[in-house]
């Protein structure tokens, strides 16, 4: 079933970092954010739910790559989207390391 949801890659970050047990939880998700409620609701406590975000929010930018079209704006637009949402989520990220990103 992980296999068949990679159409939705921010859903599939989040299933490559769940145990057996929480996928189960949240398997019948049709998007990112009713995974994320699924997984709020069941563990009832941020930290877990945080830690599972973080590490699916990292494995993005990690992975970012400018598309073969997309224009030089477009691709700093989206690199400091997700620099932005690690920092909202407590992630020590310096500038220095979004600027290698964009280079």
């Amino acid at each position: 079933m992980k296999d068949s949801r990679k159409r939705d890659n921010t859903l599939y970050l989040i299933y490559q970092k769940l145990d057996d047990d929480a996928f189960e939880k949240i398997s019948e998700a049709k998007s990112a954010k009713e995974a994320w409620e699924k997984l709020r609701t069941s563990y009832k406590g941020v930290h877990q739910v945080k830690k599972v975000r973080l590490q699916t929010l990292r494995g993005e930018f990690e992975a970012f790559h400018m598309k073969d079209a997309e224009s030089i704006s477009d691709y700093f637009s989206r690199i400091l989207t997700a620099s932005n949402q690690l920092r909202r989520n407590d992630e020590k990220l310096d500038d220095l390391r979004i600027m290698e990103k964009i280079l």
